[in-house]
């Protein structure tokens, strides 16, 4: 067995490599930037904090109206900034996450289908620049903590070769909560959890939500607040784990929740409920730093929820179509917010336009950015749009095209074109809940819910700087809300062919029930060529087969960049 050259020495070559790849780039990216910019150096530029939660649904959130699942600290986030109501992601991880760090569509990276695994031999090009290396170049100090899935089989493609200081976390795209194994296809199965370059042996029996947890609040705690701080918090929760143990959580966590009759639905707010204590932590530490009334806070998903049991979860997306890695409504509207002192008039939903890739231009333009230095991007700057309450300059966007499954969809105005939409059976273009709403246990009683928002370690913390802004949290929950009625029997069942594709008018029926392609075949045209143009600026996807010199087997039983050693000696059995 070849054993792994991991620590301290293996960290300090990674470091030294990581300063002298970036010194030119910063220095580039910092005069650009700073360009045209009545900020220049300001040392008041605000920290930003973006929390990502994996796999998510956008009914599993208190603020879109399900009292099943208490979030108070997410809600009280929600309550006090702007609630994203038209706000749409990628269909699953890799995608998503390559297109918040790089401000461009998937389709435009090579990683429009599926997910990079773990002994998949590629990652996010290197000549992509993320969103850590600009704010770099602004003066930022920049952390990752958590789930990483853009690639690692080489140690130039990890997180601290791409703009970040550090990463606490793991490189593949699911772990054990407790062991932080991966189990990966084709069945290979390692440890991955590390600090930088290093194996972090030292977290095996600790559940991973509370390690990330403490390690973002020890960054915020020892951080040098002249300097702006970048977290990137990008939690496993809630994505299922290893097929052994999908659904954990202490189990005097999941008892809280015993009036939930489902067993995976009960483990799953158990879940939940870690995130949201850490989102409870996090904006407790910065208000307890100073820094709150100087942040800036994204809180999103990565794609719709594994709802029904896809991926043995119990994530809900009611009442929207579909589950994750599908372009139904379920798949890619997110759940998300903005928080920030510079939104005006707090506690709103914002019903503009807001796309995944426009987050890179609009945090560099709350930044004091220029955005001329970014070079062509998807994204659009909506800064203005959320804090000011503007129109969104954004009126259309790419849904996604798979060219592996042959699957597209695209979002124009109203109007929303979609086939073959998912390709794991037609059971999942179907409706999951629970919808949340009709619960009889006192726990669900919403004068309750709303006392634990208020009591919320968030809510303490934003009242500090805001003392009224939770005296509309009732009408705010309402308009959040997405109401469609019942399914009808003539519901749309399928929408499978390339040359037939459906189209649903997004605003009349959010849950794309009715497809009324025959009824505006003229929209039905021009959408699809709108669809045309955006596949003819494609790139071939940059999928690879899996490498069996990958296994964790070989290397300590431990995923790591194996293409930086000599390969090992594969002896058939």
């Amino acid at each position: 067995m070849l054993t792994l050259p991991v620590g301290a020495i293996l960290a300090d070559r990674c470091l030294s490599r990581m300063k002298s790849h970036y010194s030119l780039l910063l220095l580039f990216l910092g005069l650009k930037l700073l360009t045209h910019t009545c900020r220049g150096a300001d040392p008041d530029r605000p920290h930003v904090i973006v929390i990502v939660a994996d796999d998510l649904g956008f009914n599993d959130v208190g603020f879109h109206g399900s009292t099943q699942i208490p979030t108070p600290n997410i809600d009280a986030l929600a309550y006090s900034g702007v609630i994203l109501n038209n706000y749409y992601v990628q269909p699953i991880c890799t995608p998503s996450r390559s297109a918040l760090m790089t401000g461009k569509h998937p389709i435009h990276t090579g990683l429009q289908h599926s997910t990079i695994g773990g002994p998949h031999p590629y990652g996010l090009a290197l000549s992509e620049i993320l969103l850590p290396t600009y704010l770099a170049s602004l003066g930022y100090t920049n952390h990752h903590v958590g789930k990483w899935h853009l690639g690692f089989f080489q140690e130039t493609y990890t997180p601290i070769f791409r703009g970040f200081e550090s990463h606490f976390g793991y490189w593949t795209g699911r772990i054990d909560y407790f062991d932080h194994t991966s189990l990966e296809q084709p069945g290979f199965w390692g440890y991955d959890m590390r600090r930088n370059m290093s194996l972090a042996h030292d977290c095996y029996g600790k559940y991973t939500t509370d390690l990330f947890t403490a390690e973002a609040v020890e960054i915020i705690n020892e951080h040098n607040t002249s300097q702006p701080l970048f977290l990137y918090l990008a939690h496993l929760a809630v994505h299922s784990g290893n097929p052994y143990a999908p659904l954990q959580a202490p189990e005097e966590v999941v008892k809280k929740f015993s009036y939930i009759e489902d067993e995976n639905r009960r483990k799953f707010a158990g879940m939940l409920w870690k995130l949201d204590e850490s989102v409870g932590l996090v904006v407790e530490a910065l208000h307890t730093r100073k820094m709150l009334h100087n942040s800036i806070i994204l809180f999103t998903t990565d794609n719709g929820g594994p709802a029904g049991g896809f991926n043995e979860n119990a994530a809900s997306n009611w009442p929207l179509r579909g589950v994750k890695a599908s372009v139904w409504e379920g798949g890619v509207r997110g759940a998300g917010l903005l928080w920030s002192p510079s939104i005006v008039n707090p506690g709103r939903v914002a019903d503009q336009m807001v796309h995944i890739t426009d987050w890179l231009p609009t945090l560099i333009t709350a930044a004091g950015g220029n955005l001329s230095a970014l070079g062509p991007v998807d994204g659009m700057d909506v800064w203005d749009t959320l804090t000011q309450d503007l129109s969104s300059p954004r009126k259309e966007f790419l849904v996604n095209i798979d060219p592996v499954t042959n699957s597209g969809a695209v979002r124009v105005g109203d109007w929303k074109l979609i086939f073959n939409p998912q390709s794991f059976g037609h059971h999942w273009d179907g409706w999951f809940g629970p919808s949340g709403r009709n619960e009889t246990a006192p726990e669900t009683d919403l004068d309750v819910i709303l006392k634990q928002v208020l009591n919320s370690r968030v809510a303490k913390s934003v009242t500090a700087l805001n003392p009224k802004v939770y005296e509309n949290m009732t009408s705010l929950r309402k308009k959040a809300e997405v109401s469609c009625g019942l399914i009808p029997e003539n519901a749309t069942a399928s929408c499978d062919s390339e040359e037939s594709p459906c189209l649903f008018h997004i605003p009349t029926d959010p849950c794309e029930y009715k497809d009324v392609a025959a009824t505006y075949p003229d929209v039905l045209a021009l959408m699809k060529i709108k669809l045309r143009r955006y596949n003819a600026t494609a790139v071939p996807p940059r999928n690879k087969p899996w490498d069996p010199t990958a296994n964790p087997k070989y290397w300590g039983y431990a995923w790591t960049n194996w293409k930086d050693f000599p390969s090992p000696v594969i002896v058939d059995s």
